[in-house]
């Protein structure tokens, strides 16, 4: 039996294994170099030793710090959260750490620094700093990989599902449907404003500019834009917005005019983040798994899979193996109590076909 030291060295382990202490730091590194079957016999004299490898010395080595940083504008911070959550579940197990970078006006140069000073493992962009082809260009002079969340690959397809949406609402009886939509500059808002435009095209109706009012994810815009949109004659029946915290602003627009929701209007969001299910009444939106995208993108992090091999248990993917996320997950308008189909004398309603995507109650 192995008699185990409190704090185990390279050397012990490279002593008890019968190998070079070059081997030891080319393991601890993931090295392609190490074939599986050492691996093995590595692991084994690792969790007998209860070696645990000096961070800081692999820093150094490596010429790189074991953070993360998720760089966001501050705009959704459910969305952010939501990210965290997979990121962190993808670290788990892992000598990873994550840091999360509130970047605005200054995101290129605040993105420059940071990486200047602390030479990250890896950097996730949130929308909208991950439509910026100039973030992605500064990570790749720093040779640091760059996951841009809902842009590159896995992706959602936000414009089916928000013209799934638009259909049911369509299919309910709703002729003059306002969006609220996100920022311009924002290819994720853009997106969604498409969707909105194909499910009214589909059907041939007015989509014209006035039914759609710029916001910027913001739940002040959300009420103003909706104001807005509340002031036109005939007034939409319902109301789209191309964010959760937009919805809720819009919510609060209906009851400071005294419009009934899901009565004389109907509002929906997108993303269903929790504020979703805190308004009264809920709010319907469109379930974006911003979660399982973030956890997803971690894996083409280099060293990730290999990292967290101990903690994925037996039946695991090999330690030179990185899983293949999907290439398009699948973004699911949920119904709540804030959209219902049209009431008598709310607008013109036709019989219409039934819709080609069920859409699930909450």
């Amino acid at each position: 039996m192995i008699r185990t030291r409190s704090r185990a060295t390279m050397e012990d382990v490279a002593r008890i294994a019968g190998v070079s202490k070059k081997t030891i730091s080319r393991y601890i590194n993931n090295s392609p170099d190490v074939s599986r079957s050492m691996r093995a016999r590595l692991d084994a004299v690792i969790a007998e030793t209860g070696f645990v490898p000096n961070a800081q010395a692999r820093a150094l080595a490596l010429r790189r710090t074991f953070l993360v940083a998720l760089v966001h504008d501050g705009s959704d911070r459910a969305v952010r959260e939501a990210a965290e959550t997979g990121i962190l579940r993808a670290m788990e197990g892992s000598e990873l750490a994550l840091v999360v970078l509130p970047r605005g006006d200054d995101a290129a140069s605040g993105l420059h620094r940071f990486l200047e000073r602390h030479a990250p493992t890896g950097v996730v962009l949130l929308p909208p700093l991950a439509d910026r082809d100039d973030l992605a260009a500064l990570c790749a002079r720093a040779d640091t990989p760059c996951l841009r969340l809902g842009e590159d690959e896995p992706a959602c397809d936000e414009r089916a599902a928000m013209a799934a949406l638009v259909e049911w609402l369509l299919a309910n009886g709703h002729r003059r449907i306002g969006l609220i939509a996100g920022p311009d500059a924002s290819a994720s808002a853009r997106r969604r404003e498409a969707g909105y435009h194909d499910a009214l095209a589909a059907r041939g109706l007015e989509r014209g500019a006035w039914l759609v009012a710029a916001g910027d994810n913001s739940f002040s815009s959300g009420m103003e834009a909706a104001a807005l949109l509340l002031e036109l004659s005939p007034r939409p029946t319902a109301i789209v917005a191309c964010n959760d915290e937009m919805a809720a602003g819009a919510l609060a627009a209906a009851a400071e005019k005294g419009i009934a929701v899901p009565g004389e209007l109907s509002v929906a969001g997108f993303d269903d983040t929790p504020l979703a299910a805190m308004t009264v009444p809920p709010l319907a939106s469109v379930h974006v798994p911003w979660a399982r995208m973030a956890e997803a993108a971690m894996a083409r992090l280099p060293g990730i899979a290999p990292m967290t091999r101990h903690d994925r248990g037996a039946d695991s993917f090999p330690a030179d193996v990185v899983p293949e996320p999907p290439r398009t997950w699948q973004g699911t308008p949920v119904l709540r109590a804030s959209v219902a189909p049209i009431a008598p004398g709310q607008g013109e309603p036709a019989a219409m076909p039934r819709l080609r995507r069920a859409i699930p109650q909450a």
